[in-house]
């Protein structure tokens, strides 16, 4: 079945989900109308708006971009188990998952300050876990600090995720204040030079102080969930809930440095529903950060569970709908 082709660590494998990749793509490339009115920049976060002055108000470059940064995000979430190991498994189902559930709002394949922001977090993550066991100062907060306040002027909610530096210390590392303080100056530092640009370039302080607190705090235009993209998230909530259980069964027997990541990974997924049912200002492209634990999860689960029918089940249904969520925008008659 489905969940036993995608298993394996072949050429094959690799093979299936680049064609997996560009089928969950496809059709945003052919549905792109024309007239599609691109974000007004003004009204963006200062380095997503200087994206969309660079790429224009063609929104096929935008497309274009956000398929590369799904492309390389798959690439860096597979990168990210093979350098730890904390899934204890060879495989690409990470990734695998990671573009299925970017399928699942193709509305959102379109040019978006998510993905990008999701890169800068997913960098994040990798630098707050390589300062396990680390002896002296982990100066890597800092950096950590630096890519979560980056990735936060394209999409302004990423800056809650700052709340990650304090967590990976308290898991990581015995209490420092040190690294406290070093995460935090990392976290504003990008802030501390926007504002200083804009001071030396003669632009209005004051309004991009209110364009931050506007992305952070006001309610943006409501998206509509189609029918099988409600169906697709509430059956993908239901495999989550079960690898969920599934792995709180099994930490106890693994290695400290995965239950830190696979703890780690479980804040990244409160904060972002947090975030999500908590803020007027997050958006249902917040599927893009949920979507990083979210794979790590699902894959330990088809990994590993003993019976195989359930999970081949789950895996192949959550495939199919995905898939037809492509095809309904195929014929969207």
């Amino acid at each position: 079945m489905l969940l036993r082709l995608f298993k394996g660590t072949g050429p094959g494998v690799i093979l299936l989900i680049i064609i997996t990749l560009a089928v969950v793509w496809i059709g945003t490339f052919l549905s792109v109308p024309a007239g599609v009115v691109p974000a007004d920049p003004a009204n963006q976060m200062p380095l997503y708006g200087l994206l969309l002055r660079v790429i224009g108000d063609n929104p096929y470059p935008g497309v274009i971009f956000s398929f590369s940064m799904a492309a390389v995000m798959s690439l860096i979430i597979t990168h990210f188990n093979t350098t730890i190991f904390f899934i204890n498994e060879r495989t690409y189902l990470p990734a695998l998952i990671y573009i299925l559930f970017g399928g699942i709002l193709p509305q959102y394949q379109l040019l978006n300050p998510v993905l990008p922001a999701s890169f800068f977090l997913m960098m994040a993550l990798m630098k707050v876990m390589s300062c396990y066991r680390k002896q002296g100062l982990a100066y890597s907060f800092f950096d950590a600090g630096l890519l979560i306040g980056t990735g936060s002027l394209f999409y302004a909610d990423l800056i809650w995720y700052g709340l990650l530096l304090l967590i990976g210390i308290a898991i990581l590392r015995t209490f420092n204040i040190g690294e406290i303080i070093i995460s935090l100056l990392g976290l504003i530092t990008p802030y501390i030079i926007t504002f200083g640009l804009y001071y030396v370039m003669g632009k209005d302080i004051i309004a991009l102080l209110s364009l931050v607190i506007s992305n952070l705090f006001d309610k943006p235009e409501t998206y509509v969930f189609s029918r099988m993209a409600i169906v697709s998230l509430a059956f993908a909530c239901i495999i989550m809930i079960v690898s969920l259980i599934y792995l709180s069964m099994l930490m106890s027997t693994k290695k400290i440095q995965s239950r830190k990541t696979f703890f780690l990974l479980m804040w990244v997924f409160l904060i972002s529903l947090g975030i999500y049912f908590a803020l007027p200002s997050a958006t249902a492209g917040i599927i893009w950060l949920i979507s990083i634990p979210a794979s790590y999860f699902m894959t330990h689960y088809f990994v590993f569970v003993k019976k195989k029918l359930v999970p081949e089940i789950f895996f192949s249904v959550f495939f199919i709908l995905v898939l037809l969520i492509q095809i309904k925008m195929w014929f969207p008659h």
